[in-house]
């Protein structure tokens, strides 16, 4: 086939899907109908699919067919937080704030103004953090079961830089990690930018499918599993300590190494012991002060075995050099003093009661959440289409998440995440009576 005809049918249907004149949720012709209708050889229709989903403009779902994509939603279906137009109420990023802690920055500022080491905070600082704060971040981990000494701690600028370094300093481009189907898309986000091959773990009802884990090791040279032992994101999931045990075995037997996040680890009350305390030899444990402060105190940390350490020091020097020493100062004041435990338990209650509240508003729908999670899985009947409820809530003034940002699948699941974190509790019951009224029209 002539090159230009290909081209031409391609934009054929660009055209028509950015015109209207073919829908959103137009199912379109088989691979193998298209061949026949253009005159095409299959591998060529396969190819016109192929550009039209890099463009955005059709997705293929396995065993339904290709589809026409809604064109008006941003890259990501609103997961970036830019996405989010003025007057939008915001359903898709958590970024919880509890009353007076502008006035706790405030105070934080005035003791730090007095205090006699102020014009250190202006120099350089070591690329793991000063000794005292990797100290205060380890008596920290220490209360959520986590014993490490300070030099196993860095200190970086927000849990997803920890992640970065962390994945930075172990692999390469092309190395293999395997990661739960549905999952945090900030690692997606990274694991592409690096040039990872992320292989997807089935799911089960209550966590990730460990043995198809093992069965992918044995097939595969997977060097390292990515891993939210407590409170999974989006799904809610905390492992039960038997399921955790058979994952450190799988990587145990497998040498893989394991990298635990646990950014909203802090809202589930006496979880399971964890990953890094069952497997200190090979766990990376990352977290870090977003969502039990504020987004914008970006600072996060490391715990690692002794040894890889220096490697991600390296990482750390080579990218940011070390993280701010006004914020890291702020912030492990705030460990030392007891603010951060306060807040931690103020916004577990808080979670507590927006999950009650989504639990009244959507009674009778079937959703997936953990009971003191700032988010909750609302999965679609087979016949609707998420792109479709994510536009009808946009006209609404209500921007809500896909699975697409989370789906490491080549089937994505019909599916929104609701973010509960990020409005007044008022907005957000509205808000909330709004998706049930959207979504119930499809059922």
């Amino acid at each position: 086939m002539p090159r230009s005809r290909y081209k031409t049918l391609v934009d054929r249907y660009a055209a028509d899907i950015r015109g209207g004149r073919l829908a959103p949720g137009t199912r379109l012709p088989t691979h193998r109908q298209l061949a026949s209708q253009e005159g095409l050889a299959l591998v060529t229709a396969s190819r016109v699919y192929a550009e039209l989903e890099a463009m955005g403009l059709v997705s293929g779902e396995a065993g339904r067919g290709t589809f026409v994509r809604e064109t008006s939603l941003a890259p990501g279906q609103g997961i970036d937080q830019k996405d989010v137009a003025v007057g939008m109420i915001d359903l898709n990023f958590n970024y919880p704030s509890l009353p007076g802690q502008a006035e706790l920055l405030r105070t934080a500022l005035r003791q730090l103004a007095l205090s006699g080491d102020l014009e250190a905070l202006l120099r350089y600082q070591p690329h793991a953090g000063r000794a005292h704060e990797r100290a205060s971040v380890a008596r920290h981990l220490s209360t959520r079961g986590v014993a490490v000494e300070a030099d196993q701690v860095l200190i970086v600028n927000g849990a997803q830089q920890g992640l970065a370094v962390t994945l930075m300093a172990l692999l390469k481009p092309g190395d293999v990690i395997a990661a739960d189907a549905l999952t945090y898309s900030g690692f997606k986000v990274l694991a592409d930018a690096l040039h990872l091959e992320v292989l997807a773990i089935p799911m089960t009802e209550h966590g990730p499918d460990l043995p198809a884990l093992d069965r992918l090791c044995r097939q595969r040279a997977v060097r390292a599993v990515y891993s939210m032992p407590t409170l999974h994101n989006p799904l809610g999931w905390v492992m039960p300590l038997e399921q955790r045990e058979q994952l450190v075995a799988i990587a145990r037997r497998h040498n893989l190494t394991i990298i635990e996040d646990a950014a909203y680890a802090f809202l589930v009350e006496n979880p399971p012991c964890p990953l890094i305390e069952l497997a200190p030899e090979r766990t990376f444990y990352v977290s870090g002060l977003s969502k039990n402060i504020a987004t914008g105190l970006r600072v996060g940390f490391i715990a690692a075995p002794l040894l890889q350490v220096p490697a991600l020091e390296r990482i750390v020097r080579a990218t940011t050099w070390n993280t701010p020493g006004v914020m890291t100062a702020i912030a492990c004041g705030w460990l030392d003093d007891g603010t951060v435990t306060v807040l931690e338990a103020q916004k577990r209650r808080d979670a507590m009661a927006r999950q009650a509240l989504a639990a009244e508003v959507l009674k009778g729908l079937r959703y997936i959440a953990h009971p003191a999670s700032y988010f909750l899985w609302l999965p679609l009947p087979e016949d609707v289409r998420a792109d479709q409820i994510v536009v009808e809530l946009m006209q609404q003034q209500i921007s809500v998440t896909s699975a697409e940002p989370f789906s490491l699948s080549a089937h994505t699941p019909h599916a929104i995440r609701l973010a509960l974190g990020s409005v007044d509790m008022q907005v957000l019951r509205q808000a909330l009576i709004t998706v049930r009224t959207v979504v119930g029209a499809y059922l």
